[in-house]
């Protein structure tokens, strides 16, 4: 009896945990909490509200301040391998769009993101970004170029992330462009409602 017990502890304590299914999020500083410290991002609430959840989920946020499209494209295939994410999250182009890059050469570098990320079993969400209305025509093309990204791809979109603080200058920083720490759990209030259907 206490041979088959020791056997059921052994056999018991041997089988590893089921890992937590990882959320790759591949943005730039408006996902890396520039000016704020990097747990009150809305990628490191968004971790928080799994948990509270209980979904078995985790996060890991490769954004980096100042990253273009064709940045987090160059990074992208080792993040799907260290992490083997089940789903991402890419949220980039506002630094293509702020330095007036070639539009076509942001849609490429997004649809191949998506491209990849599919290609290893990951379903993807896109976030949609505004350029300020001086850039003239250039702002129409680019906050059109992710709708017809994400038509095209048949990837969920966040139309616009900052969305929520639109009409609300008071939750952004003094740059005008980042916002605070008290903006974060409204962004991620904005992004739930297209993240969450996937969350299976």
């Amino acid at each position: 009896m206490r041979f088959a017990l020791f056997l059921f502890a052994l056999l018991f304590t041997a089988t590893p945990a089921l890992a937590a299914k990882t959320i790759l999020v591949m943005g730039d500083s408006l996902s890396a909490g520039y000016g704020i410290r990097p747990d009150q991002a809305w990628p490191s609430l968004l971790d928080k509200r799994l948990a509270e959840k209980h979904l078995d989920y985790s996060v890991a946020n490769l954004s980096i301040s100042g990253e273009t499209t064709a940045g987090g494209r160059s990074r992208l295939a080792q993040a799907l391998i260290t992490h083997k994410p089940t789903i991402v999250v890419i949220a980039l182009g506002a630094n293509d769009g702020l330095r007036g890059l070639p539009l076509g050469q942001m849609r490429d570098n997004l649809n191949a993101m998506v491209d990849a990320s599919r290609a290893v079993g990951a379903r993807v969400v896109l976030a949609g970004m505004r350029l300020p209305p001086n850039y003239g025509p250039y702002a129409t093309d680019f906050f059109a170029s992710f709708k017809s990204i994400a038509q095209a791809k048949k990837a969920p979109l966040v139309d616009f992330l900052l969305e929520p603080l639109n009409t609300q200058p008071q939750l952004f920083q003094a740059d005008n462009l980042h916002p605070l720490a008290a903006a974060q759990p409204l962004i991620l209030d904005h992004v739930w409602p297209t993240l969450a259907p996937l969350l299976k």
